[in-house]
Formats: C-alpha cells, sequence, structure tokens
C-alpha cells in the first residue's frame, strides 16, 4: 500500500473554521446573536425568561396538562422559572422515539445567605454561599453584578438586577493587598480566600453623623424597592462578574465570557428547534435545566421527575406508548469540554484530549478516575451519533477531561441514562472552564448549532 493510501487509514480531525465567505459570515451573525444572550442571561432565570420570549415570536405556545397535540405543534414548558422544555412534534409517532437535547443554564455563582447583611468597621457587606465548583481567589477583586427576586412580606414580587447597565453601581470583593500578604501567600491556593471570606460590598456612607452604614444601605434599598431586612430572608439574590463577552486575539476568533458553561450548548440548541422552518420526523425536544453544577438536585435540575413526566405528558397528547418512546429515544448530553490547555499541558492526555477550532467534542463517558459517576455511552449510541455529524458534515471529535487520576467532570446525561433513555456527552470544548470567564472558539459555537441542527433532523 502506499503511504498516500496509508494515511486516509488515521483518524484526523476536522477542522471547524469554514473557508467559505459566505458562511464564515454565518458565524459571525450566529456569534453576535449568542453574544447578546450570554451577556443578558447570567442566572437561570433570565435564561429562562430570554428563551421563552424568542420562542413565543416563533409561534412556540405554553403547554397545559390534558392538550391534545399533533404534527408540527409547537410548545414550551417553563419549570419554576428556572428551567425549560421546548418541543415541536414530528411526524412520527412518538412511539418510535424524540430527539431530545438536554442542556443546563445554571453556572457557578455566589448567592446570598439567607441573612446576608451586616456592618463591620465602617463598610457594609453581603455574606455569601458559592454555588458550584468554583477557584474562590478568582471572585475577588473584579466588579459584580446581583441579580434575583426579592418577595415582600405582603407576597410581593420584587425583581433586581443591578450592575448589568454601565450606569449602575457594581459591587466587589475586597482582596489583601501583596504588601503585607505574607501568611495569605504562604497557604494553597483552595485556602488564599475562604469560602466565609467572599463578602461582597455594598455600602459605605453612614446613615447620618451618628453612623449607621447598614442602615444606610437598608434605607436605599427601602426607597428604591419598598423592602426591608426581613424581605432578605425570603430573596434569592445571585452575584455574577460585571464583565460582558469579549472577542479575544489579533484575529478575534475566540470569545471570552462568564458562563460559557453550559449556555454556549444551551443557545445552540435552543436555536437550532426554534429556527427549523421544517416539521421533524421524530419529536424534537430541548430541555435547558437548571442545577447541574450541584448535581441536578431540586425540582428544576434533570434530577427531578419533571422532564420525564413532559414526555409522558406528550405522549398522551399524541395517543403514544410512554415506554416505547423512551426505548427508542436518543438524547444529546449538551455540556462542555474540557480544552486542551498547552499551559497546563502536564493535566492533560494529549492524545484523548479535545482542541480548539476543531468542533464539537463528544465524550462517551465523563466522570471521575474509575468512570465514577458516568453513564458510559453505548458504541452503538457513539456511532450512530457520529454517523449523523458525519453525514451533516459538522466537524467533531472525542476526549476526556484529563489524566484519569488527575480528576473528572459529571454531566446530565446520567440523569437521562436514568430516565432509560440513550445518551451521550456532545458540546463545545472550552478553556478556564469555572473561571469567573472563560474562552471558546467562535467556530465551534457555530458548529454546536450545526450539530443540534443535524441530530434533530435525524
Amino acid at each position: 500500500m502506499e503511504r498516500k493510501d496509508a494515511e486516509k487509514l488515521e483518524y484526523k480531525r476536522s477542522w471547524s473554521v469554514p473557508s467559505d465567505q459566505a458562511e464564515l459570515a454565518k458565524v459571525e451573525a450566529f456569534i453576535k446573536d449568542y453574544r447578546h444572550f450570554i451577556d443578558n442571561a447570567k442566572i437561570e432565570r433570565l435564561a429562562v425568561n430570554y428563551t421563552e420570549g424568542e420562542a413565543i415570536a416563533k409561534g412556540f405556545k405554553p403547554f397545559t396538562l390534558g392538550q391534545e397535540l399533533k404534527a408540527g405543534d409547537k410548545i414550551s414548558y417553563v419549570n419554576h422559572e428556572k428551567s425549560v422544555m421546548f418541543a415541536v412534534i414530528g411526524k412520527k409517532p412518538l412511539d418510535e422515539g424524540c430527539r431530545i437535547i438536554a442542556s443546563h443554564i445554571d453556572n457557578p455563582r455566589l448567592d446570598l445567605k439567607p441573612q446576608p447583611l451586616y456592618e463591620n468597621n465602617g463598610i457594609a457587606y453581603f455574606k455569601t454561599h458559592y454555588y458550584g465548583g468554583i477557584k474562590k481567589y478568582q471572585w475577588t477583586a473584579i466588579p459584580l453584578e446581583l441579580h434575583g427576586v426579592v418577595y415582600r412580606a405582603d407576597g410581593t414580587r420584587i425583581d433586581i438586577s443591578i450592575g448589568a447597565d454601565e450606569n449602575d453601581p457594581v459591587f466587589y470583593i475586597s482582596d489583601l493587598m501583596p504588601h503585607i500578604g505574607k501568611d495569605q501567600m504562604s497557604k494553597g491556593a483552595s485556602e488564599f480566600i475562604p469560602g466565609e471570606g467572599l463578602n461582597i460590598i455594598n455600602g459605605s456612607l453612614p446613615l447620618d453623623t451618628d453612623g449607621g452604614v447598614k442602615l444606610k444601605v437598608l434605607s436605599i434599598l427601602n426607597e428604591k424597592y419598598g423592602i426591608t431586612e426581613r424581605d432578605l430572608i425570603t430573596a434569592e439574590l445571585t452575584a455574577v462578574p460585571a464583565m460582558m463577552s469579549r472577542e479575544v486575539g489579533f484575529d478575534r476568533s475566540l470569545i471570552c465570557a462568564f458562563g460559557h458553561d453550559d449556555r454556549i450548548c444551551a443557545y445552540p440548541s435552543f436555536r437550532a428547534l426554534v429556527d427549523a422552518e421544517e416539521i421533524p420526523e421524530h419529536t424534537s425536544i430541548v430541555m435547558l435545566a437548571d442545577k447541574e453544577e450541584i448535581g441536578s438536585y431540586g425540582v428544576t435540575g434533570l434530577g427531578s421527575e419533571t422532564y420525564p413526566d413532559f414526555i409522558k405528558a406528550l405522549c398522551e397528547a399524541t395517543g403514544a406508548n410512554y415506554l416505547a418512546c423512551k426505548k427508542n429515544s436518543i438524547c444529546l448530553s449538551a455540556d462542555v469540554g474540557g480544552a486542551y490547555d498547552p499551559c497546563f499541558g502536564d493535566a492533560y492526555e494529549a492524545a484523548n484530549s479535545v482542541y480548539l477550532h476543531r468542533g464539537v467534542a463528544i465524550s462517551k463517558y465523563t466522570g471521575s478516575r474509575g468512570k465514577s459517576g458516568c453513564s458510559d455511552a453505548s458504541a452503538e449510541t457513539l456511532a450512530k451519533v457520529a454517523r449523523i455529524l458525519d453525514e451533516a458534515g459538522v466537524a467533531w471529535q472525542v476526549g476526556e477531561y484529563g489524566k484519569v487520576d488527575q480528576g473528572g467532570a459529571g454531566t446530565v446525561a446520567a440523569d437521562i441514562a436514568h430516565y432509560g433513555i440513550e445518551v451521550i456527552d456532545c458540546g463545545v470544548p472550552i478553556l478556564s472552564m469555572h473561571s469567573v470567564t472563560e474562552l471558546a472558539s467562535k467556530y465551534d459555537i457555530y458548529e454546536m448549532l450545526r450539530a443540534s441542527v443535524a441530530f434533530l433532523k435525524s
């Protein structure tokens, strides 16, 4: 066999950067839309509101139990304002299965404690409880936004969004100056800033000459929102970086933003569904879930029965057999992959890593060390998805998070598999995962859109 023929036997990763100018223009247009989403949907409540609004504009209708459905019907179902499901009923009966893409729209952040407000030596603070896996030291000395809801004692709801507008104030967690930081710098990275040290500065002026910085903050909150300190107990408030997405590099090929994980997969899968002009062969479902970063627990997490109940309701609305539907369905657990980082190459096994600009990352399994906590997709599932992507000309690659004993990660795949549905992980590779800003390729984000379109059409 000649060398040129032998080389065809080797596996080589695809290149996700299109050479066609018209296709490049499509990438830029979609990235503009994605950046608007990522900048304006920094917590799950905002992501639900954003996607639900776009879906309604595209003809989707809220689903109600007992409703009858037919091919072509477009529906949405909001789950306690923090997760949402969208579906388009296909031509084939649901007995033949659905095409499901499940992503999550929560991300690591700082939540305010139930009794957050206090004063210490002339500065007012919020106490926080971090959510998800973070490097705590990254959250100091950066501007922060505050989002969420407050329920007053009379039941009135107040929506809070402070810091996103350039005319808003922001909030801040101080760090120790290096001049007197000898003891701090001798600690391990996980101990630089303890969890109880993530206290957000929210004011520094006293109410009057007799003092009372905390009272001054409370007076401002009462004047603007009509709330008292008691109302903060029944609030759900979250601090996130007050940073907008930006293009990175002279070639502008990368996007850095807060919360790529996992809105970078959620938005393309959502757009693949709502932008589709033809009725799909199989019923298409996109699930945007909450609580993945803390184990998918709770009524809005994918461990909740809400999600299989939704599929069951669709079966009942179309006269399909629920068990047959689950058996014949297939799901993409659309979550990010950890891209190979040359600066930290010792943590990776290069041959089994994924890379920027090489398309979507397929992970047969995630988990940690001995595959703990993963669903480990079958060869049949991987082959099926690979064939779908190949036929659509989508750039894809396979890989793991890093060296086997280095750590690991989890996704919603195990939750989907628990329902008895065939599932595999497929998402966008990113750098600096779980940092205050994460980095991804424009072209890989667009390939996630193309992969979602191809999968839902299959």
